[in-house]
């Protein structure tokens, strides 16, 4: 009893100390913010060495515990990974810093100038899982957008985290900048994440990285804001008016170059009228990057090899090479479709009709619409934002990748010549 007293007191005082650092932030310089950055990816390349020992005795302990390849992979800093680390940060650094920035102004009859200003949301926490390169990422954009940040990583990776975090506090005090700016919560008790979602005075957003399951706890738990991501149903539209062999090469990318991750597409949707021309070729193709196919009894048909989909494939998101298909009557089938079965991610049309790339693109809620291009363009970078902390699919505040501009919010202000009013 006394230790969990003893852990709320902990954590709590990482809130206070969040809160009160998060307000030095909102009058730094974009010079400072970004002398920072760039001297803490020096020190990550200068510790490159200390800081895979660090990790080695956490992928050693993952090792023990049984974690898959692919776990162990995500959660080891590798030369690679610590390079992108520091590079990350430089790139972060000549992003344009969104405080402070005017985006509209007006004037009003009563002679008023009114205009909103980019203000940094204050403290955000980011609960996330076993990859200690989001500590480096996250503090990163929170730091250059003025926020102050607390990180709760994976219980496998906290001496890593520990480790990143403290290079970037060093910093902070090297610049004299309360270092208290990016705070690890430092034990893997899931009771202390409990906590943190307790604060809703002190922390201002959270943001949770990770399976659906992580993602409904700490929506359920939480007392602030939080930004939500549960899952990635993709889905590519092959239209009646559509060029095929653009549709084939959008399809083989968005579901083979990277199955594993949320933008990656999970079920097909077909025109009625080329399924029969374009479903076959494209199913050989599948093939050879050995794609298990499960589709509806028209699929079935032109494809005999694929397997019956159910009710739940349609809503699955498989991160695997497994991809659901559907042939569709129309445009409105598909649109319905993706209505039911969607998660407001990313959704594609590959068609020729200016009319319809029109129509899918206004009736379709999803965070990205694409007109003949794959899935995989949901993603900061390739949108232009540099980098992000996630991609959302809650539509307050932010719907789509999270880069600076949606790390902060925006106030009103208004410069007067001594009016009042009557």
């Amino acid at each position: 009893m006394e230790g969990q007293k003893d852990l709320k007191e902990v954590v709590l005082e990482i809130a206070k100390k969040a809160k009160s650092a998060s307000k030095a932030l909102t009058s730094l310089s974009s010079g400072v913010k970004n002398e920072v950055l760039k001297r803490v990816a020096q020190k990550i390349r200068e510790n490159r060495e200390e800081l895979k020992k660090v990790n080695e005795k956490d992928v050693n302990q993952a090792l023990l515990q049984g974690h898959t390849k692919a776990f162990i992979d995500r959660l080891t800093l590798s030369d690679k990974v610590i390079e992108a680390m520091a590079k990350g940060l430089e790139e972060v650094a000549q992003l344009p810093d969104p405080v402070g920035e005017v985006v509209k102004i007006w004037k009003r009859p009563n002679g008023l100038m009114v205009g909103r200003m980019r203000i940094p949301l204050g403290v955000i926490a980011i609960i996330y899982e076993s990859r200690p390169n989001v500590t480096i990422d996250a503090a990163g954009l929170c730091f250059k957008s003025g926020n102050a940040v607390i990180l709760r990583g994976g219980k496998e990776a906290l001496n890593s985290n520990l480790a990143l975090a403290d290079l970037f506090r060093q910093t902070l005090k090297e610049f004299n900048l309360p270092e208290d700016a990016v705070q690890v919560i430092p034990t893997p008790d899931r009771t202390a994440m409990e906590y943190m979602l307790e604060l809703e005075e002190y922390i201002d957003l959270v943001i949770p990285r990770g399976g659906e399951g992580l993602i409904r706890f700490v929506t359920e738990k939480a007392r602030m804001p939080v930004i939500k991501h549960y899952k990635g149903v993709c889905h590519v539209y092959v239209d009646e008016e559509a060029n095929l062999e653009m549709a084939k090469t959008i399809a083989i990318n968005a579901k083979c170059q990277r199955p594993g991750v949320c933008n990656a597409m999970e079920t097909l949707l077909v025109h009625e009228k080329i399924a029969p021309k374009f479903l076959p070729d494209l199913a050989e193709e599948y093939k050879k990057y050995g794609v298990e196919l499960r589709g509806c009894p028209e699929t079935l048909k032109l494809i005999p090899w694929a397997k019956p989909a159910t009710e739940e494939d349609w809503y699955a998101e498989y991160l695997d090479l497994i991809l659901a298909i559907k042939v569709v009557k129309d445009i409105d089938e598909a649109i319905e479709h993706i209505s039911k079965y969607g998660s407001n991610h990313t959704e594609a049309i590959v068609t020729e009709n200016y009319s319809k790339a029109m129509k899918f693109i206004k009736e379709v809620d999803a965070s990205l619409v694409l007109v003949n291009a794959s899935t995989r363009f949901n993603d900061g970078g390739e949108l232009g934002l540099g980098a992000e902390i996630g991609i959302s699919t809650t539509k307050i505040h932010a719907y789509g990748p999270m880069g600076l501009e949606e790390l902060t919010t925006t106030k009103f202000i208004a410069f007067g010549n001594g009016q009042i009013r009557t």
